[in-house]
């Protein structure tokens, strides 16, 4: 599972068998989602983060 990008705490990372569409996973004191990047940014799921973290991850795959 490389790791991505670490931001506010956030990890961003994939696993190397990842499969289309483009998307990273994310976690932060051990809750996970998944954010889908093409073709448009969106929550695919979320396992407990909380609003305020989850918009924090969007935005950042958004920039």
């Amino acid at each position: 599972m490389p790791t991505l990008l670490i931001a506010f705490g956030i990890r961003f990372f994939f696993y190397l068998d990842e499969h289309r569409p483009i998307h990273v996973h994310v976690s932060y004191g051990g809750k996970v989602a998944k954010i889908e990047l093409e073709p448009q940014i969106k929550v695919v799921y979320n396992h407990g983060l909380k609003e305020q973290t989850l918009k924090k991850a969007v935005s950042t795959c958004e920039n």
